[in-house]
């Protein structure tokens, strides 16, 4: 559900390997889709004709059956409790598996559903096009680990990292999955430096200075977070960055949502979250703040990527850029 990069890619992937698979996606995405998802890798480009319907109530859920049907739960966190509106058609025993930036989707999604898992995604992938896809490392396509939410593993856990590492993507099964999504977390803090003045920004001063105000606003709220050597380790050099047909990878998904011109970016739910820890633990927190109030205007006023000049934008977050 919410067929872009990610769930494009991952649901592309898994039809592929002849699982039961349908897209939900709206608009001129999901119109395109009719035609087959067009699914490019640097190795490959393939026309994959996947099954897309505009809402779950079209989806054949065979409520009456003895099968388990999965959501792999793919848009951003802003659209989460539409998407869980929609999904009041889904039976009871689905289980629903947050491929989502940030924190606060299990959450939210574990009031409805009893089998919510969650989901570190990391896989370089566009959608900038209707109907394409494109996955930019090979032959590793991303790592997709999981957990059940708020934690442990269940049997159903088990196989659907089992259906995901029979395609391209690699996915470890994780009993403590939260402690690998918050430190994503800490890590797309940058999303919003990187959407409003480019990939320049993404490693640099103001980038880092956001990602320290986490760290303190994760520590003073008591939150176990995996070790930046875990990360590492776990990515190895899986990820191999290349182009495809369509070319470069340009940005990230905060910096895919401005490029759209979607109106909407999931700065509330990254930079926001650390304000919000931030706030109820006594950290001060304002570069976060600052690049969550002006990614929100951004998106609203239709504002493209990197409209601000990393040295003007880290003047404003009273942070020296270095020159």
């Amino acid at each position: 559900m919410g067929a872009g990069a990610i769930g494009g890619a991952v649901g592309g992937r898994l039809f592929q390997q002849g699982f039961d698979v349908t897209l939900v996606a709206r608009g001129a995405h999901g119109e395109a889709l009719r035609a087959g998802l067009v699914l490019e890798a640097p190795d490959e480009t393939a026309t994959v004709p996947v099954p897309v319907v505009t809402d779950p109530a079209q989806v054949a859920w065979d409520a009456d059956g003895d099968g388990a049907p999965v959501v792999l739960l793919a848009v951003k966190g802003q659209h989460t409790d539409q998407a869980l509106a929609q999904l009041r058609v889904a039976p009871e025993r689905t289980a629903v598996v947050c491929m989502q930036n940030g924190v606060e989707n299990e959450r939210r999604v574990l009031r409805h559903f009893a089998q919510t898992y969650g989901m570190c995604v990391m896989c370089p992938a566009s959608q900038l096009r209707p109907g394409v896809v494109q996955i930019h490392s090979a032959p590793v396509s991303g790592l997709l680990d999981l957990g059940r939410y708020p934690a442990g593993l269940g049997e159903r856990g088990q196989q659907i990292a089992d259906a995901i590492a029979t395609t391209t993507f690699q996915s470890t099964a994780r009993a403590d999955i939260m402690r690998w999504k918050y430190r994503k977390l800490l890590m797309n803090l940058a999303n919003a430096v990187e959407a409003l003045a480019g990939p320049e920004g993404r490693f640099g001063p103001l980038a880092r200075a956001a990602r320290q105000e986490g760290e303190e606003a994760l520590a003073a709220a008591g939150i176990d977070v995996a070790s930046s050597d875990e990360d590492r380790a776990r990515r190895g050099d899986h990820l191999q960055m290349s182009p495809t047909s369509s070319g470069e990878w340009r940005g990230g998904s905060s910096w895919q949502s401005l490029a759209r011109g979607t109106g909407s970016i999931e700065a509330e739910f990254l930079n926001g979250e650390i304000v919000l820890l931030g706030a109820l633990h006594g950290v001060p927190t304002p570069v976060n703040a600052l690049l969550q109030r002006l990614s929100l205007a951004a998106a609203a006023d239709g504002a493209p990527p990197a409209s601000w000049r990393i040295e003007d934008l880290s003047a404003l977050a009273g942070i020296d850029h270095g020159g």
